[in-house]
């Protein structure tokens, strides 16, 4: 038996007035971010030069992560959601064991890759069962 978590579930998901600018800010600024540690870690910078890119990377996926809680607590249960939270993490781990930089940044990017491309159904699997399971719209 699956673990469940009681999420008030509502007929979709919450959005306001400029959300979606909001999304497409913070995802460009993500992009800036996520350019600016792969030059740092793939070409040897000093981490003064590619610090900023780091917070700004990590800054931009934590107020995404909130925003997708905010509009639709269920997404964590996805496995889109699950993937985020394994990047923040090995994000992370980026300063804690700096021999493997290059290494979790190239994994950062296949697994961004796969799951911007995979196929809805995959994208929305479900590998926690959160509330009332509402299948997602593909």
């Amino acid at each position: 038996m699956k673990p469940s978590i009681n999420v008030q579930q509502a007929s979709g998901p919450r959005l306001f007035p400029g959300q979606r600018w909001v999304n497409i800010a913070l995802r460009c600024g993500h992009l800036v971010g996520v350019a600016g540690i792969g030059g740092g870690f793939l070409f040897g910078v000093e981490e003064a030069r590619w610090l900023p890119f780091w917070y700004l990377t990590v800054g931009s996926g934590v107020l995404l992560v909130l925003l997708y809680l905010w509009s639709e607590a269920q997404w964590l249960c996805r496995l889109k959601g699950a993937i985020i939270v394994i990047k923040l993490v090995l994000l992370a781990s980026t300063l804690l064991w700096p021999a493997w930089r290059e290494a979790l940044f190239i994994l950062l990017i296949l697994l961004s890759g796969w799951i911007a491309h995979a196929p809805g159904v995959v994208r929305g699997y479900l590998v926690l069962r959160c509330g009332r399971h509402r299948p997602e719209v593909v």
